[in-house]
């Protein structure tokens, strides 16, 4: 049996590409039954029903999944924030950050609208994350500037881009490859909040080799409380990894134990304090959650 790959999905009608034929194909009513959702980025099994068009048999086993947006067997997410109109969410970032690391995947982020500040502004919004060890690029997609950087980090990989809306994820996409025409909204002057352009997500081929989900932007990703242990956030803060050996108890939560090597290396100014700032506060959604928990 045929096999491709969701390339966009819609009203009840998922794009299967394979080996380059595009397919309009419908899922098989058993698959919902069966309790099996088809996402952007699933490999599946079909049949062809006529001319350009199919029946989808089977979900083949997932690498990886996104909730939201939802999306499958990505191997990375860009989280794009913009540097100005609208300033930039970090604590929206780090919550992404956490989320996208607990599922699995690499984490690459794009501070956008670079042109709208200083190059000083720029590199000091993106300091503390490349000092952390992620992978950071700054752009504009309006001037043209860091895109080649951009484009490297996608080759080889299957990328979802995320972020909150108006911060350019679209108009990053076209500055990649001009032909994709994708639509682009304005920052709405009443709401400070960028409108949503993306309607459905959507895989793109960006050369010279990659593949991109471009999803609906969205302002606000709940960690998931019920699957986090408060023990294990600090795996996805990497410069705690880094440091954590150096604590006085093994399991240190760097909250309120002393001899912590975080807490020191926040003070030394070696940690953003806003990073540890985020920590805790979703350390302690995690801990609330888990009392809740035990009520029940």
């Amino acid at each position: 049996m045929p096999e491709g790959r969701v390339t966009r999905a819609y009203a009840g009608h998922y794009y299967v590409d394979s080996q380059g034929t595009m397919l309009d194909c419908v899922a098989r009513g058993r698959l919902r039954k069966e309790g099996k959702e088809v996402l952007v980025g699933d490999m599946v099994s079909f049949s062809v029903t006529g001319p350009g068009s199919g029946v989808i048999e089977d979900v083949l086993p997932r690498k990886s999944r996104l909730v939201r947006p939802p999306v499958a067997n990505v191997d990375q997410a860009v989280i794009v924030m913009a540097c100005a109109d609208p300033e930039p969410d970090l604590e929206l970032l780090d919550r992404m950050l956490v989320a996208v690391m607990s599922a699995g995947l690499e984490a690459v982020i794009c501070f956008n609208k670079m042109d709208l500040v200083s190059d000083y502004a720029s590199r000091k919004i993106a300091r503390p994350y490349r000092r952390a060890g992620y992978v950071v690029v700054r752009t504009s997609a309006r001037a043209g500037w860091g895109l080649r950087p951009l484009r490297r980090a996608l080759i080889g990989k299957i990328s979802v881009f995320s972020g909150p809306s108006g911060v350019g994820k679209s108009a990053l996409l076209n500055a990649l490859e001009p032909g994709l025409r994708l639509r682009c909204g304005e920052i709405s002057a009443k709401t400070g909040r960028g409108r949503h352009t993306t309607r459905y997500s959507v895989l793109l081929e960006v050369r010279p080799g990659g593949y991109v989900a471009d999803t609906p932007g969205f302002s606000r990703l709940d960690l998931d409380l019920a699957g986090l242990r408060r023990e294990d956030l600090d795996d996805f803060f990497p410069e705690f990894v880094a440091r954590r050996d150096g604590c006085r108890f093994t399991g240190c939560l760097h909250h309120k134990e002393p001899g912590c090597a975080v807490k020191a290396a926040v003070e030394a100014g070696e940690v953003s304090s806003s990073r540890y700032e985020h920590y805790v506060k979703f350390l302690e959604e995690i801990i609330e959650a888990e009392r809740k928990g035990k009520l029940w």
